[in-house]
């Protein structure tokens, strides 16, 4: 039980850096690096960000969920 959710926390820690790299900052920043053409076209496009924003909060919230249960279940 441990082990999954280990290897859950370190999919979602992956991911979730992935998610907040995207976002689009004041400055731009990595992510007019790795997307800038698709971030020109669809900069005004509000679903898109909303929709990384959505996948980020839950992914996020996967996160915690399995710090907490980590940490139940690793009590003595």
């Amino acid at each position: 039980m441990e082990i999954g959710i280990s290897i859950a926390l370190i999919l979602a820690s992956l991911l979730m850096i992935l998610l907040v790299l995207l976002h689009k900052g004041k400055g731009g920043g990595l992510s007019d690096m790795f997307g800038g053409g698709f971030s020109s076209n669809f900069g005004g496009s509000s679903v898109v960000e909303r929709n990384l924003d959505r996948l980020t909060v839950i992914t996020g919230t996967v996160w915690f969920v399995c710090i907490i249960a980590l940490g139940l279940l690793m009590r003595p």
